[in-house]
């Protein structure tokens, strides 16, 4: 039934990608403010199982309807209180903004505990940082400044990157794409009374990032390896990619995303420039469906599975994407490349409606693990608000 029904969509949407390459696509449409109006019942249905003290969602296995709990040093932590608060952003709803408050407190332990991986802007940028953007509460910056301190402990300025998994002792030094992300933080930081030091670093893991672990090809690896004395390159690998030259899809968006972030932060133009060859290359290898399998070159496909997580952050990237871009006919190209792919996030295809306690269907977390394959994932519901918020929100 799932196939039929993907290929049903896809014969409804089979222009989507006509003239990708040549920025003018036609938009599939969707009404947001409905979609947001269903996803704002759908969380405070799923926040009457949901309590502080027991976890936080992470994904919901297939055939059950409640979220798999984890820990609060989980990397997917920061990202149930960050749906909360893009919910409240929309809804004004002060029931949704104390539960937003409440998961959003207890993640404040990573601001103050060892530095256990570069994952800590995911985790205090999602919950803290939107909070603080929405309430102004001055804890909440505090927070958020010693996070950035002690995610800046992982830095090595032989290198010129963040440590991304300290654990992985058979690199000598290891960054990832994801990393990009978190560089937000960072940035945040520098202009908020943290130290300057902070943004030279952020800058710098850019810029070997966009050396090294973007690929001529115009894909990335997800994994770069170096040489903690001297800094010297020494290979990409993957880890949740099909192998280590393949284009994983979350990848890929991920450095989108980070890289646009990277651009409109210090203003570099090679940053844009990087943004936008991850972006054209995403969108000209996308599949007709317009949802992108979990790596572009898994030898199963059209059989392999989908990763609606993938397109809501290549979403919420090419919008950020497009807000630096001047000209008009370029800018639009990303803004409804964004459209059509939350329009088909929307879809019946892809929204969880009835089905269970999520947002989306259908994410892939660590296909090589055999983890999360075609399943509910929370930062997927996160990505998935804020495109949607992003596109209510344009003028």
């Amino acid at each position: 039934m799932k196939i039929f029904k993907i290929t049903f969509l896809c014969g409804l949407i089979s222009v989507f990608l006509s003239g990708c390459s040549a920025g003018k696509q036609k938009t599939t449409k969707t009404d947001v403010k409905v979609t947001l109006d269903k996803n704002a019942v759908k969380i405070k249905e799923s926040l009457k199982s949901l309590k502080v003290a027991n976890g936080f969602p992470r994904n919901i296995p297939n055939g059950q309807n409640n979220w798999k709990l984890v820990g609060v040093k989980d990397w997917c932590s920061g990202f149930w209180p960050g749906v909360l608060w893009y919910d409240y952003e929309y809804t004004q709803d002060e029931e949704i903004r104390k539960a937003a408050e409440e998961f959003t407190e207890p993640i404040k332990t990573i601001a103050y505990s060892p530095a256990d991986d570069h994952d800590i802007g995911f985790q205090v940028y999602c919950s803290f940082g939107n909070g603080y953007r929405l309430t102004g509460n001055p804890a909440y910056k505090k927070i958020m400044l010693a996070a950035a301190d002690n995610l800046a402990t992982l830095y090595n300025p032989n290198v010129g990157t963040i440590l991304s998994w300290p654990s992985k002792k058979q690199y000598p030094h290891n960054t990832i794409i994801d990393n990009m992300m978190n560089l937000e933080l960072l940035f945040w930081a520098a202009k908020n009374g943290g130290s300057k030091e902070l943004y030279k670093i952020a800058n710098s893991h850019a810029e070997v990032t966009m050396k090294h672990i973007v690929r001529p090809d115009s894909a990335t690896y997800h994994l770069g390896s170096f040489d903690d004395k001297t800094g010297a390159f020494i290979k990409g690998y993957t880890h949740q990619g099909y192998a280590d030259n393949s284009m994983w899809a979350r990848g890929q968006t991920w450095g989108i995303y980070g890289f646009a972030i990277a651009s409109r932060e210090t203003g570099r133009k090679d940053f844009l420039e990087t943004s936008i060859k991850l972006a054209d290359h995403f969108l000209n290898r996308l599949p007709k469906d317009g949802i992108p399998f979990w790596d572009f070159d898994d030898p199963k496909i059209p059989n392999a599975p989908k990763d609606a997580s993938a397109a809501a952050v290549a979403a919420c990237g090419m919008l950020e994407l497009s807000a630096l871009i001047e000209d008009k006919n370029v800018k639009e190209k990303y803004i409804n490349a964004a459209k059509n792919l939350i329009a088909i996030l929307s879809s019946d295809v892809y929204l969880s409606n009835n089905k269970n306690n999520a947002l989306l269907l259908h994410s892939t977390g660590h296909h090589p693990k055999n983890k999360e394959i075609d399943i509910p994932i929370v930062y997927a519901d996160y990505y998935f608000m804020e495109a949607l918020l992003r596109i209510k929100n344009l003028k």
